[in-house]
């Protein structure tokens, strides 16, 4: 049996006034998705658990067929595990956002998708602010950092993700909770030196979002996984372009293909994405290929890119997944996004996404095209999610 799962990030959505009331998977033209869903199962999954927060780390893990009340303990271990980040007994790693904050509202958490090699330089100014608390800036994927610092006794912060607070003010979502103030202090001391800093005088000049601030959240310490070759018997693979998913790729003892083109925005390489994922089956049991286009076309509030995204999701992907599944006696497919985030929101939220599967031993018991509403209408629905790995595999 060959197994592939298509994690198409935050395709789910609600009706959208710009498109007529429909969702964005409704309007976009999907021949492989539907007929995946007409010739197998269509449902629902709870990604994320009750009290937690519906973001792509818990949502993802749950996907991935592990426990996020078990195994999760924030996104910034994971994105360090990703890149190989060593972090002490005393020391907590933060996600570490560039952003642009205009008189005090949030109004861009990725400082306009800032460049690697922009980020590469403010993060080696970053690391020669001196403070009373020793920490280090790693640069990551465009505007996503990390932070490691060593972490006073009790320190147990909370904090908010910039992407949950489009257009609000910042000054009510600052880190809080037991021994926060270090970790504001930290923010408080970038934001001086980002301020005339020369990558952000160019931006304002080229008429870009400069990086006005840093925004720490989503820490954590790393933490061990049972593989997933113990777990489920099987050899598994994934292809991501982002830290977070090859974090969980790292952690869970799977194969992580690099494909050159795999930007984890909008202008990501689906169809090299695609051609790896169908080539990848030769070798592995389960190919697991994560897409975060449609993420961020919602977090932009843009329909229309959300609409190109999935298209091109199920054209450059799907397609060719499915064509290179069929060659094999045995097979299936899960499409399975991990969290809606709505257009007109901007944000996650965490009603259960739908999914289908199709393939060997998969039964159609109504035939259904791959949307929300299809979804709801259906009986099956997964909950907890990480139960869905084990029912993809194994009914």
């Amino acid at each position: 049996m060959k197994y592939a799962m298509i994690l198409p990030n935050g395709a789910a959505d609600e009706p959208i006034v710009a498109l007529d009331g429909r969702t964005p998977l409704e309007a976009a033209d999907t021949p492989h998705m539907d007929s995946a869903a007409r010739g197998g199962r269509v449902g629902r999954v709870v990604t994320v658990p009750p009290g937690y927060a519906p973001d792509s780390d818990v949502a993802t893990m749950a996907l991935f067929g592990y426990d996020p009340t078990v195994f999760h303990d924030g996104r910034a271990p994971l994105e360090a595990t990703a890149r190989g980040i060593p972090v002490g007994d005393d020391e907590l790693v933060f996600r570490c956002n560039f952003v642009t904050v205009v008189d005090g509202l949030m109004e861009d958490f990725t400082a306009g998708h800032i460049t690697q090699a922009e980020t590469q330089r403010l993060v080696a100014d970053l690391n020669g602010l001196v403070g009373s608390h020793a920490c280090r800036f790693h640069s990551g994927v465009s505007y996503r950092g990390l932070m490691v610092a060593s972490c006073p006794a009790g320190a147990k912060p909370i904090c908010t993700p910039p992407h949950g607070i489009p257009s609000k003010p910042v000054a009510s979502h600052l880190p809080k909770g037991p021994q926060a103030e270090w970790v504001v202090d930290i923010m408080d001391r970038a934001r001086a030196m980002l301020a005339v800093h020369d990558v952000n005088l160019v931006r304002r000049d080229m008429g870009e979002n400069p990086a006005t601030d840093i925004w720490l959240w989503g820490q954590g310490r790393p933490r061990s996984f049972e593989s997933f070759a113990k777990r489920f018997d099987l050899s598994a693979a994934c292809i991501a372009g982002v830290d977070l998913v090859r974090g969980l790729v790292v952690s869970a003892g799977m194969t992580a293909v690099d494909v050159p083109g795999a930007t984890g925005y909008l202008d990501t390489d689906y169809e090299a994405k695609g051609a790896a994922a169908a080539c990848a089956l030769d070798e592995f049991d389960l190919v697991i290929c994560h897409i975060e286009a449609p993420d961020e076309a919602g977090h932009l509030g843009d329909a229309e890119a959300k609409v190109s995204a999935i298209e091109r999701i199920d054209r450059h992907i799907v397609g060719p997944v499915l064509d290179k599944l069929r060659s094999f006696d045995e097979w299936r497919i899960l499409i399975a996004p991990d969290h809606p985030t709505p257009v007109e929101r901007r944000v996650h939220t965490a009603e259960a996404p739908p999914f289908c599967m199709a393939g060997t031993g998969v039964q159609s018991i109504q035939e259904r095209s791959f949307t929300e509403s299809a979804a709801k209408e259906s009986d099956l629905l997964v909950d907890p999610g990480h139960e869905l790995m084990e029912y993809f595999l194994r009914s």
